[in-house]
């Protein structure tokens, strides 16, 4: 249904994503954004459009303090997981709460959340999600060393994403944490 690409660059966070939304083999162009700022993050979604919108609209972005590493997995999940629930979104299978999968930037660090909840940080500097990840992956690892601008890499990733996968397509999305 989509990917999702950020990097980090000079310690700010730079996502982009793609405009598909899909259902089967159905392909529509979205006009509402997969990544976006909330606060002093930025966010980028997969899995579902009304997850990306809590997140976009009504998520009340907890600011960061403390170890981030510790705030994350504490206080920064526990407000999404109260988000996705009060608006209904929220999943729960064996006792087990799931959600979907994102990224998110901030105080120029990247973190992948995934369905489980679990944040990770990539050492490399980048990550992927969607279904597209592990093209964009490829393009985003190949242009490392290229001297290449935020902009330009995270095209290349899409691009290829793009052109491998029929659940991406372009028109294609900025965003990055605010100074």
């Amino acid at each position: 249904m989509t990917v999702i690409v950020g990097l980090v660059h000079r310690r700010r966070v730079h996502l982009a994503g793609d405009s598909a939304g899909s259902s089967g083999s159905q392909l529509t162009i979205r006009r509402d954004p997969k990544v976006f700022t909330n606060g002093p993050y930025v966010l980028g979604f997969t899995t579902s459009f009304r997850m990306g919108q809590l997140l976009h609209h009504a998520f009340q972005a907890p600011h960061p303090e403390g170890d981030l590493d510790r705030f994350m997995v504490t206080t920064f999940v526990d407000a999404v997981r109260t988000c996705l629930k009060e608006g209904g979104w929220a999943r729960k299978d064996s006792e087990q709460e799931q959600a979907g999968a994102f990224l998110v930037g901030v105080q120029g660090r990247l973190f992948e959340i995934h369905d489980d909840y679990q944040v990770g940080e990539p050492v490399a500097g980048y990550a992927a999600v969607g279904c597209g990840d592990d093209l964009a992956l490829g393009a985003l690892h190949a242009t490392a060393g290229l001297g290449l601008k935020p902009r330009e890499r995270l095209t290349a990733a899409l691009r290829a994403a793009d052109h491998h996968s029929s659940f991406v397509s372009a028109p294609y999305i900025f965003a990055r944490t605010p100074r």
